[in-house]
């Protein structure tokens, strides 16, 4: 355990290092901000730190290897139903509670002041995130090929950008971008792995990546069709 702590301090330092650094230049040299606020920011900084290592060290001892065990175990003891409906559930749970949805959703409603939800942007995000991780699933099931899966949802975007209201489509290319952070992305690839292995004469590496860039046009569909609907 102490191995892996050290280990994801390491990285966490090495990803945070250079913004704090890049502060702290602008501080003394341009921007001057008052000192309580700096003093905020380092401070902030290191909870962020600590908060980053526990939670990495959460995701490799169990949310990966859970992943893995349900996407392995559920082909074996259920119905394409029920991985389905699992599919679906864990895509829009993990996004649900996704760090960067949330701040993505609250600053909707806060810029918006209230004309645009941010809960239903959310749970749109979500819903639409799920169907596309569900539809995932069965493309690792069935072998679909990635190339028309991602071109077919990509002409859908195209052709739903021009009915969308213009203040929806950046919004809605931002929630592909959130869609896919530190929670949900090892949910799906850990569940995508653990369903490929268990079928014959599948390629872990074919089946499971891809998946995260296809599921991320899911949330992007979804707030179009919601511009487009009720606003």
């Amino acid at each position: 355990m102490l191995q892996l702590i050290r280990e994801k301090f390491v990285e966490v330092i090495k990803a945070i290092l250079p913004l704090i650094i890049a502060v702290m230049v602008l501080q003394f040299t341009l921007v001057q901000a008052p000192i309580t606020l700096f003093l905020q920011f380092l401070v902030g900084s290191l909870m962020t730190v600590a908060g980053m290592v526990l939670f990495f060290i959460g995701i490799d001892i169990g949310i990966l290897p859970m992943g893995r065990i349900i996407g392995s175990e559920l082909p074996q003891k259920s119905s394409l139903k029920v991985i389905i409906a699992v599919a679906f559930a864990l895509g829009f749970a993990t996004t649900v509670a996704e760090p960067d949805v949330l701040v993505l959703s609250k600053q909707v409603d806060a810029i918006s002041r209230g004309a645009i939800p941010g809960n239903v942007v959310l749970y749109v995000m979500a819903a639409g995130m799920a169907i596309f991780v569900a539809i995932a699933m069965l493309r690792v099931v069935y072998g679909f090929s990635m190339v028309y899966l991602l071109a077919a949802a990509y002409l859908t975007v195209i052709v739903l950008s021009f009915f969308t209201p213009a203040e929806f489509i950046p919004l809605a290319y931002d929630a592909g971008s959130v869609t896919t952070g530190v929670l949900t992305a090892p949910v799906v690839l850990a569940m995508a792995l653990g369903l490929s292995s268990v079928l014959a004469g599948r390629s872990a590496v074919s089946d499971g990546f891809g998946l995260l860039g296809f599921a991320s046009i899911g949330p992007i569909i979804a707030i179009m069709i919601m511009g487009i609907l009720f606003y």
